[in-house]
């Protein structure tokens, strides 16, 4: 394991020592376990992106359509429960001017 010099200011240094004294954890674990989220945050846009760039519009259309042309009727366990309704948002009309 290696050590790690770090210079915080005196405000941001204060605010990891409430939040880690609150999750009950020493400094050390605070500031290694928000560099970890870091590293995973910024590693998963990473591979989204990366898959993006493989994706395919024609493929995506492709299974949509497919899935149009099935017209069935979905698995119990993709059913919304009967008291459970989706209310999506009216898209905005634009302004007129």
């Amino acid at each position: 394991m290696s050590s790690l010099n770090l210079r915080l200011p005196d405000s941001l240094h204060d605010q990891v020592r409430q939040l880690a004294q609150q999750d009950n954890v020493s400094i050390n674990q605070f500031v290694t376990l928000a560099v970890a989220e870091k590293i995973s945050a910024l590693m998963t846009l990473e591979y989204i992106e990366q898959r993006a760039q493989r994706a395919s519009r024609e493929k995506f259309d492709r299974v949509l359509a497919k899935i149009a042309l099935a017209n069935a009727e979905p698995i119990d366990e993709d059913r919304l429960p009967d008291d459970r309704h989706l209310n999506f948002p009216k898209p905005e009309q634009p302004s007129k001017i």
